[in-house]
């Protein structure tokens, strides 16, 4: 097989693992899938993918960088949330992996409610806390999957146009 074809191939997961990682908590997303498109413009020596597009690219991943650090925490701040329930929101991500799509929906929830129960000692509180948390973790995925459809049309645009 030829090298270019397997850099293409190689190119082509590091996409699909970081459309995966838009959704799951434990993988950088949309850096996984900057990586890939800068990978298949290495690979086809930046003929169809120019630089100018690349930077578009690497702008929009530093933007889900920015989504991702701020969607919880304003979600969190905006009923009140402690560090505990950022946190454990947090954790309650990693840990739902291991029982699947229920799992990756109500672990940061839990979590983050756990989370500022163990702070504030309120369960009313907590469980607001713990959905206003989970609808910025929600939010923050919705937006990063808009940013991922964003930076593949782009990418698609620009490999064929």
């Amino acid at each position: 097989m030829d090298p270019t074809t397997l850099l293409y191939i190689l190119a082509a997961l590091l996409v699909a693992v970081g459309l995966a990682g838009v959704i799951l908590p434990a993988l950088p997303g949309l850096p996984l899938v900057f990586g890939g498109m800068l990978l298949a413009a290495w690979a086809g020596d930046f003929q169809r993918i120019g630089a100018g597009t690349l930077v578009v690219l690497g702008l929009l991943t530093a933007l889900s960088l920015a989504v991702d650090l701020l969607a919880a925490a304003l979600g969190a701040r905006r009923v009140g949330a402690g560090p505990l329930a950022v946190w454990g929101a947090a954790l309650g991500a990693l840990v739902g992996l291991a029982f699947g799509l229920p799992g990756l929906v109500l672990g940061p929830f839990i979590g983050a409610l756990l989370g500022e129960l163990w702070h504030v000692r309120d369960l009313p509180r907590a469980a607001r806390v713990g959905l206003g948390t989970w609808l910025g973790l929600l939010l923050g995925a919705a937006l990063k999957l808009a940013l991922a459809f964003a930076m593949l049309g782009l990418f698609i645009l620009a490999w064929f146009f």
